[in-house]
């Protein structure tokens, strides 16, 4: 399987920035996938940081907002079988974000609960309009810093 998963990297790695929005979009959404090493490599390469930024921001988004439609559809047994989420996850973060509203989409960046974070939204039927900006926001900002810190510490490490 590792094999399988290092020939995909490398076959978004040489599809560039459309590589690195499929690899951002699988991560965002409930497929475990690493969009940091496209990311990293392509910029190591040579591409623009700020157009790798965005490309990852863009499919991670998008990624996360299947999650919130997910969600809007209300299907708890699909999410239970195939997504492999289970309802009780859901109904504790549904619980926990009650009156925090769609703004709460930000920290839809953060591993493990990111996508159970935009799947209860999806169930609450927070504004998606406000949803998708919050969401944008957080995994611009996560990926700005991500890509500040790592180049920084290449940087120590090559300098």
């Amino acid at each position: 399987m590792d094999a399988f998963i290092d020939y995909i990297t490398q076959l978004l790695i040489d599809w560039g920035l459309p590589g690195l929005f499929i690899s951002a979009l699988l991560a965002g959404s409930v497929i475990p996938f690493s969009s940091e090493i496209v990311m990293v490599t392509l910029v190591k390469l040579g591409l623009s940081s700020a157009a790798c930024v965005l490309a990852a921001t863009l499919g991670n988004t998008v990624g996360g907002m299947t999650c919130y439609y997910i969600g809007r559809l209300g299907k708890v047994d699909w999410i239970e079988k195939y997504f492999k989420v289970k309802k009780e996850r859901v109904d504790r973060m549904t619980l926990f974000l009650q009156g925090k509203g769609a703004l709460m989409a930000f920290f839809a960046f953060l591993p493990a609960v990111g996508e159970v974070i935009a799947i209860a939204l999806g169930f609450m039927r927070s504004n998606t309009w406000i949803t998708l900006g919050s969401m944008f926001v957080g995994k611009l900002l996560r990926y700005i810093l991500l890509l500040y810190v790592l180049e920084n510490a290449w940087n120590a490490v090559i300098g």
